[in-house]
């Protein structure tokens, strides 16, 4: 049986997160203690104790998005699963950077730290109010981009996450945007809404981020994984360290593959997905995609311990 280990993007963070992991293994604590030195502040503290408001600020939740999915992964580590079981892994948008860090590509500390600058490159790339994200439900991939095409008008409007057979997420400028979920309705969208997000992700509005990560990467060590991680930008599996950082560069503007991914994994012989960190967002999305995928998810101590009995066996 092959398997992959998958780790979730923005909007699975919830005050709390991790805090069982870190309380039932010294392994998992270690790894939110790592990410609170690298940064220099207590993100522990916001994860753990803090306002779902804050934690939801672009660059609060992706470092801690990734301290709960690697700490998780320690956590599964302590009881004998390491990253080996799995045969490749891959991550949602910020969700790469945690799969990296899990497969040895980054260190724990030089990830917090590049998520923190992402997050906040993201968010000062666009001011408050000029950009927006949309989700459009029902239509597929290509109806998707047929209708950003037409609400673009000069402005951008790109596909920005294609998530799943049914779910693609429009992203640009805010007018365009709204011309987009009408646009959407009127082909036949199940539903097109505005997100509550802070800022346009994954489309060309960006670039000033992409700048400032391209920056940021070239100063860090990115070693070879030990299992292949999918790339969102390519849809398939990179282990080459010089391609992995283009690729992260190009993630910050270009469309997140997940739907692909998914069916790439797939095809590379994958039966079964776990899902390492909080919520349950990419086992919805995976069976929507190929309903043969197993899913299971791992974020709290019970699941560590059903993981070790089931990965183990």
């Amino acid at each position: 049986m092959s398997r992959a280990f998958v780790f979730p993007g923005q909007g699975a963070q919830t005050i709390g997160m991790g805090k069982e992991l870190a309380e039932a293994y010294p392994a998992a604590r270690a790894v939110f203690d790592e990410v609170d030195d690298a940064l220099g502040e207590k993100l522990s503290a916001l994860i753990w104790e803090g306002e779902q408001e804050e934690l939801t600020l672009t660059q609060n939740a992706q470092p801690a998005l990734m301290a709960t999915s690697l700490a998780a992964m320690r956590a599964l580590e302590a009881e004998g699963v390491g990253i080996d079981a799995a045969s490749m892994v891959a991550g949602h948008s910020l969700g790469e950077y945690s799969a990296l860090a899990a497969a040895g590509a980054l260190s724990v500390a030089d990830c917090a730290r590049l998520l923190r600058t992402r997050g906040e490159a993201m968010q000062k790339a666009v001011p408050v109010g000029v950009g927006a994200m949309a989700a459009v439900l029902g239509l597929d991939l290509d109806a998707v981009r047929e209708v950003a095409e037409a609400a673009a008008q000069g402005e951008v409007c790109q596909a920005a996450n294609d998530n799943d057979p049914g779910q693609v997420v429009v992203s640009g400028h805010k007018a365009a945007v709204e011309r987009a979920v009408d646009l959407a309705k009127d082909k036949g969208a199940k539903r097109a809404m505005l997100l509550p997000v802070s800022a346009p992700f994954h489309c060309a509005l960006m670039q000033p981020a992409a700048d400032v990560m391209a920056e940021a990467l070239a100063a860090v060590e990115i070693k070879a994984p030990t299992v292949p991680v999918v790339a969102n930008v390519r849809a398939e599996a990179v282990s080459d360290p010089d391609e992995i950082r283009k690729l992260l560069v190009e993630q910050v503007t270009g469309a997140v593959r997940w739907r692909e991914s998914v069916l790439y994994m797939a095809a590379q012989g994958v039966t079964e997905a776990w899902e390492i960190g909080a919520g349950k967002a990419l086992s919805g999305m995976i069976r929507r995609i190929d309903r043969s995928l197993a899913c299971r998810n791992v974020g709290a101590p019970a699941d560590v311990a059903a993981a070790k009995d089931a990965l183990n066996g």
